[in-house]
């Protein structure tokens, strides 16, 4: 399997996965009950999970308005591209 594939198959996962995320929070929220931490769905941003952040951010409006919040997303979108462009490198050499 090419790295490019496994590539795009991690994202993917991850993006469902933390879209996942993002749906029970937002339920955990309307019902005023125990909240996902934000470290939490920052943390699956960087690990490829962007996209699906960025998707359930406007599907579902959450996090959306949140402006402290949105700066550090933005932060780990950028993390996680540095990240992939040294793993892509490396795998390159």
């Amino acid at each position: 399997m090419s790295a490019a594939l496994i590539t795009a198959l991690g994202y993917g996962l991850m993006s469902l996965a933390t879209y996942a995320v993002y749906a029970l929070d937002k339920s955990a929220a309307r019902r005023r009950r125990r909240r996902v931490p934000e470290r939490t769905l920052h943390l699956l941003a960087v690990l490829g999970g962007w996209p699906g952040a960025l998707l359930a951010q406007h599907r579902l409006r959450h996090k959306s308005g949140k402006r402290a919040f949105l700066l550090v997303f933005r932060l780990t979108v950028l993390l996680n591209g540095v990240l992939l462009m040294m793993l892509w490198w490396q795998l390159a050499s």
